[in-house]
């Protein structure tokens, strides 16, 4: 039996799964073949995406469900056995495993992060090691040494029946999590980005506590009252009549596990502190969501209920640890034991990708000076000054420059969809209320229609807070536009949302980060695989600070008079919510809490009569990484690509032997090429091919038709029967008129003019088979590339 003759596939089936399962690995249970961990980076092609590479590996094995352990990657045998090692160890460092192993089939090299005396070693089929023998390494490895810690790491997850199990960051997070509680940690801080399920993840964490028994009784604190009923009807409903919300100041200590908000176990007098009616001991757990509110400031009165529960277990959980001078949760909870980035996320696919459109206005950057002798609305003279960015809907708010923002953006729906769910981030309440009457000025045909085509949902209007979980459902269409200022920044999980406008100054990286992840959630079933984001005060220069780990897919900065669509070619005066966002109402309140409406500091001005206009248009670009690009688009490609292929010789031999060229277009787009932005620049009637042997090695570009052209002179392909020619000057006319990426898919044996030849079945067969087929469309890539 010649071993070099097998696939990859026929190894793994003939000799690694007869070994694991030899060595007592269950088949159900304890390993799980061609596993894939992400879901592919979302790739915008103008209004089009596409799924990036998802990340699969051979084999994944578990000591337990969801409780993974190792990880094996398989090559064929004509390479050596250490072959995969280096992309076993890359996976292993995303999924958190310390066993990694590589095989060609002959035998296993182990890599064994627990040993640090000898760290590889050569292993038999038949000396594959057992379950027990890695969970007891891995037990040791992670400092698990008593049996009550051991009975809380092996503790099952929970499963509803419903098929939902974690995604891989989710299983790090909770199994990092009950490990640290394991060894007796007490203060622990999980970062997960915006719409990675950190509510899940907490159940779970808190579940598989509860069953264990560590921990009977379970405090769930957060700071709107929405999250809590969230949480509620959500992932906690499992705790069934187990769990209760604290509310109307009332407590039942007969209950496991309890959901609050901060401000309804606080108030400013001592009989109001109700939390102090549960004894310091009472709960063994205590879960704090988006704790990089409140409860990170050590003089906040929601610090005190912590500190009162200081014995029990406390797990924050945040998306946007702050750290400032006054205000720290590493220094309460420690470091991060595990983080889960916004880049990480939308780089997996879990996450949806972002564009940017920057609106600038002349008179926030040329500031406006009032004419001598000008009034406000009121008829009072306006002070003589210059007014700027910073003034505007603060203390002089300019109706005309209200009226322009709403025109942008009800244009840019036209252009896209009128029904795209939006969210308006105002500078406060007023400026919200201003924007939906403007908003529903300018599309009067849809409000009439049905009012709550655009409504302002802020913390002091009952029926714009009736239609927030309308807004946030995927199956109701209204409200599709939400004009807000605090209200929506955080804790609502938007799943559709395809458009976020930010009309107010933004100093603060952590809020930026909440608004950025109101619309980072993905929902393939309605469409929704990316968001664009308009930025008319300048926010998104916050994309270029160390500190935020999100890279938009591109920026575009709109001019006067451009339409405004998706065709792509710091003080902060209101950092602090301004809205009262629920129950309960004062006294309750306290001072230092985010929900107390501000009291006006400066009397506003209103005025009109001012000219207000739209600047002129740049592009920006930014990279892989997220930062700005500083240098050219063409430099920048070129700087890229030399960064890749050292010559053009080696870009050729690429390309060339590249089973699919689609895959280096996405390999390119992985690496911070905007192909779409990139032809518009150069030349969009010319292929990829011929603009990156141009942008980068200085060629001449030939355009698609002219190389279609040279390939029908040459009759090549006059060796085919009559139809199968016809059949290829077809496809060679499909490529002048849209690219080499078509040509790779059977899909386009479907399309007109070709699926006027017969059925995909026949078109192939008049090629003598498919095997055939695809030997006829590889020379005819071979042909039009043939010319470099």
């Amino acid at each position: 039996m010649d071993k070099r003759k097998f696939s990859e596939q026929d190894i793994s089936t003939k000799f690694i799964t007869p070994a694991i399962e030899s060595a007592g690995w269950d088949r159900m249970k304890q390993y799980v073949e061609q596993k894939t961990f992400t879901d592919g980076r979302i790739h915008i092609r103008g209004n089009l995406t596409t799924r990036g590479k998802k990340k699969r590996a051979d084999y994944i094995l578990y000591y337990k469900p969801n409780i993974p352990i190792g990880i094996i990657e398989v090559k064929e045998n004509n390479h050596s056995v250490g072959a995969g090692m280096q992309q076993g160890l890359e996976y292993a460092e995303i999924l958190n495993l310390p066993f990694i192993f590589s095989t060609n089939g002959d035998r296993f090299l182990f890599h064994d992060k627990t040993n640090t005396s000898k760290i590889e070693t050569e292993l038999e089929l038949d000396e594959f090691p057992s379950p027990e023998t890695l969970w007891n390494k891995y037990l040791k490895y992670k400092g698990i040494e008593t049996e009550s810690a051991k009975e809380i790491v092996e503790q099952d997850y929970f499963f509803d029946g419903s098929g939902k199990s974690p995604r891989y960051y989710q299983q790090n997070a909770i199994n990092c999590t009950l490990e640290a509680i394991a060894r007796g940690q007490n203060r622990i801080l999980l970062v997960m980005a915006t719409g990675t399920g950190k509510t899940y993840t907490a159940f779970q964490i808190a579940h598989r506590l509860w069953k264990s028994k560590a921990k009977k009784r379970i405090l769930f604190l957060a700071d709107r009252n929405s999250l809590i009923d969230q949480t509620k009807r959500g992932d906690f409903k499992h705790f069934k009549d187990k769990m209760t919300i604290v509310q109307k100041r009332q407590v039942d200590k007969s209950y496991e596990v309890y959901l609050a908000i901060y401000q309804g176990l606080t108030g400013n007098e001592e009989d109001k502190n109700i939390f102090k009616q549960f004894s310091p001991d009472f709960f063994d757990l205590i879960i704090i969501d988006e704790c990089h509110r409140g409860s990170a400031k050590e003089e906040s009165a929601w610090r005190e209920v912590l500190t009162y529960f200081g014995s029990a277990t406390q797990i924050g959980l945040t998306a946007t640890p702050k750290e400032t001078e006054e205000v720290s949760n590493e220094e309460y909870f420690g470091e991060p034991i595990y983080t889960y980035s916004l880049k990480q996320g939308i780089s997996d696919g879990f996450l949806a990708p972002y564009q940017v459109i920057r609106i600038s206005l002349d008179i926030d950057l040329e500031g406006w000076r009032p004419n001598d002798g000008k009034t406000d609305k009121e008829g009072n003279i306006i002070e003589d000054r210059i007014y700027n960015r910073k003034d505007f809907d603060r203390t002089m708010v300019v109706d005309e420059r209200t009226e322009i923002v709403a025109q942008k953006v009800t244009e840019f729906l036209k252009n896209t969809n009128r029904y795209n769910k939006t969210i308006i981030f105002c500078r406060d309440i007023d400026h919200a209320e201003r924007m939906r009457t403007a908003i529903a000025n300018l599309n009067t045909d849809l409000v009439a229609k049905n009012h709550k085509y655009v409504m302002r949902i802020t913390g002091d209007n009952d029926e714009g807070k009736r239609e927030l979980d309308n807004f946030i459902d995927p199956e109701q269409t209204y409200p599709v536009i939400a004009t807000t200022s605090e209200l929506m920044t955080t804790g609502v999980d938007a799943q559709t949302c395809k458009v976020i406008v930010l009309d107010t100054e933004i100093g603060s990286m952590t809020k930026f980060k909440q608004i950025v992840g109101r619309g980072t959630r993905v929902n393939e079933e309605f469409g929704k695989l990316y968001f664009t984001i308009l930025d008319f005060r300048n926010a998104t220069d916050l994309f270029a600070d160390p500190n935020f780990d999100g890279d938009p897919t591109r920026v575009k900065v709109i001019g006067d008079n451009e339409p405004i669509d998706d065709d792509f070619e710091n003080e902060d005066n209101n950092d602090e919510s301004t809205d009262i966002i629920n129950d309960p109402k004062p006294p309750y309140n306290t001072n230092d809490s985010p929900f107390t409406e501000k009291k006006e500091k400066h009397k506003k001005i209103y005025v009109n009569g001012v000219d207000v206009s739209v600047l002129n248009q740049r592009e920006l670009y930014f990279d892989n990484n997220g930062k700005p690009i500083t240098i050219g688009l063409k430099d920048y490609t070129k700087q890229v690509i030399n960064e890749q292929f050292e010559s053009m010789d080696k870009f050729l031999k690429t390309w060339s032997e590249a089973d699919r060229k689609d895959a280096i277009i996405k390999e390119l787009e992985e690496q911070g090429v905007p192909v779409n932005e990139l032809l518009e620049a150069v030349n969009k009637e010319c292929d990829l091919f011929d603009i990156i042997c141009h942008v980068a090695f200085e060629q001449p570009p030939l355009t698609r038709k002219e190389r279609a052209n040279n390939v029908k002179k040459r009759n090549y392909f006059t060796k085919y029967g009559d139809k199968a020619t016809k059949v290829i000057d077809a496809l060679i006319d499909k490529y002048a008129d849209e690219g080499i990426e078509n040509l790779e898919s059977m899909d386009v044996l479907k399309i007109n003019p070709i699926s006027s030849f017969g059925s995909p079945m026949e078109i192939v067969k008049s090629f003598g088979g498919r095997n055939q087929y695809l030997q006829a469309i590889k020379e005819l890539e071979n042909e039009i590339y043939s010319i470099a």
